[in-house]
């Protein structure tokens, strides 16, 4: 194998190397681009700058010197390109929206296979181990950070028998929790009321605790409690 051949083959192992890592995490967190999308990805990524990066092996002689592709060109076709990948993976429920993290994962890992592909090994390896950081040890300081917690909330009841909007919202308070776009509706040909809201809290534990209380409330013929988030 010749020294141009060798240095093709280590480009596209070391992009393999770089988009499996990262897609073994995504994996392990059963996201919905794994550890094969993220490795194609920048196998892809680094395979078409290659292209540009080695033109003078499928451009005639006299070709390859009228002609000269820009690469900085194929960096940005690759890049939009790769737009369309990551708002595959995003999807919103109600007020939730998923699959934002995996999007810039996937568009982390094209840059990474950008950086392969043209031999630019220490900032691909230096941003390879970054993004790990980023999507591990992250995740654990997220965790870590007070936030609010947001939730979708309904609750029905039968119409003679509905709880006031005003004890409603004292048992929301008790329990740590503010509303926000209250709204009301009937159902069931109009036997049945249904308050409707989106309730916030410092707390996750208060979505457990209010849903304890729920179930021992009689009244309370039906009732959902849907946290959103990423």
């Amino acid at each position: 194998m010749n020294p141009e051949s060798q240095a093709i083959l280590l480009h596209l192992l070391a992009a393999v190397g770089a988009g499996g890592i990262i897609g073994i995490e995504r994996s392990y967190h059963a996201r919905p681009a794994g550890f094969r999308t993220h490795t194609l990805v920048c196998l892809a990524s680094s395979l078409l700058m290659l292209v540009t990066l080695y033109q003078s092996q499928w451009l005639p002689g006299s070709a390859a010197e009228a002609f000269r592709t820009d690469p900085t060109r194929m960096a940005q076709g690759i890049m939009t390109g790769i737009g369309f990948l990551g708002a595959g993976v995003i999807f919103k429920e109600g007020l939730s929206v998923r699959g934002l993290t995996t999007a810039a994962s996937i568009w982390m890992t094209a840059a990474i296979g950008v950086l392969i592909g043209i031999g630019f090994y220490y900032p691909a390896a230096l941003a390879t181990a970054l993004t790990l950081i980023v999507l591990s040890v992250f995740r654990w300081i997220e965790g870590k950070i007070p936030t609010h917690v947001y939730a979708q909330h309904h609750l029905s009841f039968d119409r003679q028998y509905v709880i006031p909007e005003d004890d409603l919202r004292i048992l929301l308070r008790e329990h740590g929790f503010n509303i926000a776009n209250l709204s009301y509706r009937t159902t069931d040909d109009g036997q049945r009321f249904e308050y409707r809201m989106v309730i916030r809290t410092s707390d996750i534990r208060n979505i457990s605790r209010l849903s304890i209380s729920l179930r021992q409330m009689p009244q309370v013929k039906a009732f959902r409690i849907s946290p959103t988030g990423d």
